[in-house]
């Protein structure tokens, strides 16, 4: 049995990047950093900061160019995908990407949808996609489902 999942929460390190491909399909690309704390065996807190590149695709790359904003939180779903190319001094490069599946992200504290979340409100319990207006109760967060190659904006609640 093969399995590549990803799940990541983090910040945006930037504003996402929106391109057409030359058949017209959107593709958008982030970064995301990720960062984990811990105790030493000094009792001296520790921090360790990763960071990932993120690509999405169709509508969901539209909606992430349109709703995210650097330093907003965001929660990605996805595999990963390790790609080869050539730069121009002949030299061979590679990168490993995380290709979205899902991403969610919640409220903004200024009460716009797409940013960080306020509060103690978990990534888990965040809208697909968008969320309207702040909402005072995570869980009341719609979730809305956007397969790459389909728009279902009658769902968008806005």
């Amino acid at each position: 049995m093969n399995l590549n999942r990803v799940i990541i929460a983090g910040r945006l390190t930037a504003d996402p990047q929106l391109r057409s491909t030359t058949s017209g399909q959107s593709v958008g690309t982030f970064g995301v950093a990720t960062s984990r704390t811990w105790t030493d065996k000094n009792s001296q807190k520790q921090e360790q900061t990763e960071f990932h590149n993120v690509v999405v695709w169709g509508r969901q790359a539209e909606l992430c160019a349109q709703f995210l904003k650097k330093g907003g939180l965001v929660l990605i779903e996805g595999r990963l995908q390790t790609r080869a190319w050539e730069d121009q001094q002949g030299g061979k490069r590679k990168t490993t990407e995380i290709i979205a599946e899902a991403v969610q992200f919640g409220p903004r504290q200024d009460g716009g949808a797409g940013g960080s979340w306020s509060g103690g409100a978990k990534p888990a319990a965040a809208a697909t996609a968008t969320a309207a207006a702040p909402f005072s109760d995570p869980n009341d967060i719609p979730i809305i489902n956007l397969d790459e190659d389909e728009a279902m904006t009658s769902e968008i609640p806005f």
